[in-house]
C-alpha cells in the first residue's frame, strides 16, 4: 500500500471516529434532556394531584367558614326570617289579597310565601323555576293569580300563571312567549296597574314603557331626568311616577277611554322641593300621600290628593332629616302613618305625622338592602338584601293608630262612639304588647 492510500485511509478512520463521538455526545444530551423533562412532568403531575387532593378539603373548609360566618340578626320587632333562597334576593312584592309574598333571587327561582305562616317556626314556600335565566324583579297581578318577572339575561318581561292544585298547593306556568326587548340600558323596576289595564317598565336611562298585557307598547315616556333612579305604578293604577338625577319626582296619568281603550299618557304633577337628586319614592295605598327620599339628606311627605286638571299642585306636609345613600329605598305604610327608609344595610322607621324616628334596625342584612315593602294590611314590613328576607312587626303603625284614636276619643261626644274607640284602643294596645313580648332570631 503506498503512502497516499494509507493517508487517505487514516483520514477516513479519523472522520468516522469523530462522527461516532459526535453522535454519542448528541444522544447523551438528548437522554439528559428527556430525563429532565420526565422529572419536571413527574413533579408537575404530583403537584396537580396534591392540589386536587387538597381542593375538596379546602372547599369543605371554605364552606364551613362561610356557614360559620353566615349573617345573623335579632331584633324585638323581627317576626320572621325567610331563608329558602340559595342566591341573593333582589325583589319582593305582596299580593293585593294579602295572602302571599313573592321573592326572586339570582338562584333562578321565584318563591311564593304564605303571609299566614310568618309567625310560625317553619316557613314553607312554593317555587317557580325561571328556565335558562333568573329574575331580578317580580310583581303580582291585581287578581293575585299571576305574576310578572324581569329576566336578567333575556332583558324582557315574562308572565307566570299561578294555578291551584287539588291539594291546595300552587303550580306555575310561564307564558309561551316573553315580551319583546325594548330597553337599551339596565332595568330599574316593573309594575302592573291595579286596574289590570297596563304594565310599566323603566330603565336607568330616561325611558319608561307602557305595555298592554299582550306585550304591545302603548306609549313610551322620556323622563328628561338625565338618568332614572326609580319608577313605579301608583297603587290606584292611575299614575306612573319617576325620579332620578334631577331634584323632582314626575307623575303621569295613564288615560283610558270609557270602553277601556288606551288614550294617552298625560303629565299630571311634579313634586318639587328637594335640593338634590331623588333616590326613591313610595305611595300610600290610596295614592293620596307620597314620600320621597333624596341625596340632600331628607325625606319629604306630600299630599297628592289634588285635582291636577284644575292646576292644583301637591303640597308638602313634612321634611325630616335622614341617613340615605345611593340605592336607598323608601316605603309608606298603606294608611300613610309610617315611613321606612333604607340606608345600606339599615332601616329607619318614622312616624309620618310628627317625623319622629321610632325605630332603628341596624345591620338587618349582610349586604345593601335591595327592596323594602309594607304588606297591604300594614301589619308587616319586609326587606331583602342577602339570601334572607326579614319580616318585621309594624310597631310604629300600632303606636300611631293608638295616638290617633286617643285624639278622636278626646273629641268624641257620642257615648257609643267613645265606647267603640276605647275598645279599639284596648285591642291595639294588647296587640302591640304581644308584638313586643315575642321575637325571633
Amino acid at each position: 500500500m503506498d503512502v497516499s492510500a494509507l493517508a487517505a485511509l487514516t483520514l477516513l478512520l479519523g472522520a468516522l471516529v469523530i462522527l461516532v463521538a459526535l453522535a454519542v455526545g448528541r444522544r447523551k444530551e438528548e437522554l439528559r434532556e428527556e430525563t429532565e423533562q420526565a422529572a419536571e412532568f413527574t413533579a408537575e403531575s404530583s403537584a396537580v394531584k396534591s392540589h386536587a387532593s387538597k381542593k375538596p378539603k379546602q372547599e369543605k373548609q371554605r364552606t364551613r367558614k362561610e356557614k360559620a360566618a353566615q349573617h345573623t340578626f335579632s331584633h324585638q320587632l323581627l317576626a320572621a326570617s325567610l331563608k329558602s333562597h340559595s342566591g341573593n334576593v333582589t325583589c319582593l312584592d305582596f299580593s293585593s289579597n294579602g295572602k302571599y309574598l313573592a321573592s326572586c333571587a339570582d338562584d333562578r327561582t321565584v318563591r311564593i310565601w304564605s303571609t299566614k305562616d310568618f309567625l310560625d317556626r317553619e316557613h314553607k314556600c312554593m317555587r317557580a323555576n325561571v328556565e335558562l335565566d333568573h329574575a331580578t324583579l317580580v310583581r303580582f297581578s291585581p287578581d293575585s293569580r299571576a305574576f310578572i318577572t324581569w329576566l336578567a339575561n333575556g332583558d324582557a318581561i315574562r308572565i307566570f300563571k299561578m294555578m291551584k292544585k287539588d291539594d291546595g298547593s300552587l303550580s306555575f306556568k310561564a307564558a309561551p312567549e316573553d315580551f319583546p326587548q325594548k330597553h337599551k340600558t339596565s332595568i330599574l323596576n316593573i309594575g302592573i296597574a291595579e286596574t289590570g289595564k297596563f304594565i310599566m317598565s323603566a330603565s336607568t336611562d330616561t325611558s319608561i314603557h307602557i305595555w298592554d298585557l299582550k306585550g304591545e307598547v302603548l306609549a313610551s315616556i322620556n323622563t328628561n331626568q338625565i338618568t332614572n333612579s326609580y319608577a313605579a305604578v301608583s297603587p290606584c293604577g292611575r299614575f306612573v311616577a319617576s325620579c332620578g338625577f334631577t331634584p323632582d319626582v314626575k307623575v303621569w296619568e295613564v288615560c283610558f277611554g270609557k270602553s277601556g281603550e288606551f288614550k294617552e299618557v298625560a303629565r299630571a304633577f311634579d313634586l318639587k322641593g328637594h335640593s338634590a337628586g331623588v333616590h326613591a319614592f313610595a305611595f300610600s295605598n290610596d295614592s293620596h300621600r307620597m314620600v320621597t327620599v333624596s341625596k340632600d339628606g331628607t325625606w319629604k311627605l306630600w299630599n297628592t290628593d289634588v285635582e291636577y286638571k284644575k292646576q292644583q299642585d301637591p303640597y308638602l306636609l313634612k321634611t325630616v332629616p335622614c341617613a340615605s345613600s345611593e340605592g336607598s329605598r323608601t316605603a309608606l305604610s298603606p294608611d300613610g302613618r309610617v315611613v321606612a327608609i333604607s340606608d345600606g344595610c339599615n332601616v329607619a322607621l318614622y312616624n309620618a305625622a310628627s317625623g319622629k324616628l321610632e325605630e332603628e334596625l341596624n345591620g338587618v342584612h349582610s349586604e345593601e338592602i335591595t327592596d323594602l315593602r309594607f304588606d297591604v294590611s300594614g301589619r308587616y314590613l319586609a326587606c331583602s338584601g342577602d339570601k334572607a328576607i326579614r319580616v318585621f312587626h309594624n310597631a310604629p303603625g300600632y303606636r300611631a293608630a293608638i295616638r290617633d284614636m286617643q285624639d278622636m276619643l278626646k273629641k268624641a261626644q257620642n257615648e257609643g262612639m267613645k265606647e267603640r274607640l276605647q275598645q279599639q284602643i284596648k285591642d291595639a294596645q294588647s296587640a302591640l304588647e304581644t308584638v313586643l313580648a315575642a321575637h325571633v332570631e
